[in-house]
């Protein structure tokens, strides 16, 4: 891929690596520029021209891969330039290599979630000119030492067919392990995770679900008690050596005595009709002359 300025001097080395800043390299001794020519703004044009070339050839809808994705991001882009030849002078790229650790959800053998963060290759581009003549191992083995990674420990974002056959070709790569995203990767990959893989806590089964906490609520030991006042017991002159526990429950209830014995309804029934009046229904009765027997008796 050939430019309007001079390519060879503005990359001195074979293969370039840029980041996020988008940084012009070292200029090699001797090489002069003049002051007007915007170098960083050359390096963005190389970037912008390249992505474009790739998302054709991928017949992508656009590109995915420029200037403006390159600075709000930290990847990291390989750019392999032609020294053969010379157009004009000026030099000309032969492709590019992006990559970049993210951070993935990625279903293991078992299929099982784990959260890794991966290097990722995420665009790759050879000039169609230029394939087939080593330049993409050469780049693709660059990238490698200089990431100190292995083949099968890399993730790959969508790739193309012609990827995945440079991949078995050259690196042995067949079996991918199914994703359920559009990344692919391959066996092995989770043999030498730095860092290892996060895996997520699996989902508790319903079965496991309890109507109550681990330690059983206290109010569920207390005994049934009758209702109060039948549980009161016969007041004593002395309190007891050992006080009966209280309730467990919050707030301040009345003090309860030991349980008396469940009585009979209709043995209570009786007990009342036997009880004799109170003193104060007798007055009642005797200071009301004009009280029928039956109002006495209603009353009693």
């Amino acid at each position: 891929m050939e430019f309007s300025f001079d390519v060879d001097a503005l990359l001195p080395e074979r293969i370039t690596v840029l980041d996020q800043h988008l940084r012009p390299p070292a200029r090699r001794p001797g090489t002069t520029t003049p002051a007007r020519v915007d170098l960083q703004q050359q390096i963005m044009t190389i970037v912008d021209e390249l992505g474009k070339a790739s998302a054709k050839a991928q017949h992508l809808p656009a590109p995915i891969t420029s200037a403006s994705r390159m600075q709000s991001n930290r990847h990291v882009m390989y750019v392999l330039k032609d020294t053969s030849a010379r157009p004009a002078g000026k030099g000309a790229i032969i492709g590019f290599l992006k990559v970049g650790y993210k951070k993935l959800f990625v279903l293991d053998d078992r299929e099982a979630h784990n959260e890794v963060e991966p290097l990722c290759i995420l665009d790759f581009y050879i000039h169609e000119s230029l394939q087939r003549h080593g330049h993409g191992r050469e780049l693709f083995h660059y990238m490698l030492q200089k990431e100190r990674v292995e083949p099968h420990q890399l993730a790959i974002d969508r790739p193309s067919q012609k990827l995945l056959k440079f991949l078995n070709k050259h690196y042995n790569l067949e079996t991918t392990v199914p994703q359920v995203n559009n990344f692919v990767i391959f066996e092995g990959f989770f043999a030498h995770q730095h860092p290892p893989a996060r895996k997520l806590p699996p989902k508790r089964a319903e079965g496991d679900i309890k109507p109550y906490s681990s330690s059983d609520r206290e109010f569920l030991k207390v005994a049934v008690e009758p209702p109060w006042p039948l549980n009161r017991a016969p007041r004593r002159a002395t309190p007891p050596a050992h006080p009966p526990p209280r309730s467990s429950s919050l707030g301040n209830s009345p003090e309860r005595g030991p349980l008396r014995p469940f009585v009979p309804e209709q043995e209570l029934l009786r007990s009342l009709r036997l009880c004799p009046p109170h003193p104060t229904a007798r007055l009642l009765l005797a200071t009301d002359p004009g009280g029928s027997p039956a109002q006495r008796r209603r009353t009693r």
